[in-house]
């Protein structure tokens, strides 16, 4: 399917957001939950899965929003269609501290690997799907819920992370190992296994997770160093218990009961 070719301009330092430019007719897909604002002439419209026309008919947009299902995501996107006879803009925020990274996919061979949680919006026509292992288990066990979905197109996509950002370019052969919360995104060619954390006492004692992914090049990958998870895994622990006085650690508390839904 033809991919909409949108232009996009990203604001701030570590709460971004990105405005994306669009023409007459053209649409761009989100994330539920990833809208600020936009301009007038611009039509928004919830739709099954990613609205890449990956199925015809009932069955196929089933299939597509199905997917979605299978990496915790809802089973509907928001499209944001530029109705009027100018140009429009329409704005997504990100989620929590970190950075946007604008990928065009034709740049990195028509497809990104990334996290499941990490897919902020994309022009229309841009697949959203699941990435599958050849061993199921390792995805759906591999440590902080590892899923991995995949972006497949021609156009732009734009994924989040969390704290800073690194790209590292691994050379054909080398290897990089990197904790599962941390990986954000890979480009195609990258292979990666999910591996358990051999030694009991590091598992237990050493305050990380129970698994780790081992990467190898050729390819791109992009490390977050703060993922969401383990942001809110510090904000709980630091989280006065209820039996406290109001006053003790009102900030951390707020935050806690801001993340537990009262």
């Amino acid at each position: 399917m033809y991919n909409h070719e949108i232009d996009y301009k990203i604001y701030g330092d570590d709460m971004q957001f990105v405005e994306v430019e669009l023409d007459p007719q053209e649409t761009v897909v989100a994330e539920a939950g990833s809208f600020m604002m936009m301009e007038n002439d611009i039509h928004m419209e919830t739709i099954f899965g990613d609205g890449s026309g990956g199925g015809d008919g009932l069955m196929g947009k089933l299939f597509s929003a199905g997917k979605r299902v299978l990496t915790g995501e809802s089973l509907f996107m928001t499209t944001f269609t530029n109705m009027g006879a100018g140009k429009r803009h329409v704005s997504f925020a990100s989620p929590y501290p970190g950075k946007i990274i604008p990928m065009n996919l034709s740049e990195y061979g028509g497809k990104i690997v990334c996290q499941k949680d990490a897919f902020l919006a994309a022009a229309k026509g841009v697949s959203v799907g699941i990435e599958f292992q050849r061993k199921m288990g390792v995805g759906f066990f591999g440590g902080e819920g590892f899923i991995m979905q995949k972006l497949e197109g021609d156009g732009m996509a734009f994924i989040h992370a969390g704290g800073t950002i690194i790209k590292k370019d691994l050379l054909p052969g080398q290897s990089l190992r990197v904790d599962t919360g941390c990986l954000v995104a890979m480009t195609r060619d990258v292979q990666y296994e999910i591996e358990f954390v051999k030694g009991v006492k590091t598992a237990l004692f050493g305050g990380e997770g129970l698994f780790f992914a081992t990467l190898r090049g050729p390819g791109s990958v992009w490390i977050q160093s703060l993922p969401f998870s383990r942001l809110a895994s510090r904000v709980f622990a630091a989280a006065p218990s209820r039996g406290g006085s109001k006053d003790e650690g009102s900030i951390a508390r707020g935050l806690f009961d801001m993340f537990n839904g009262d």
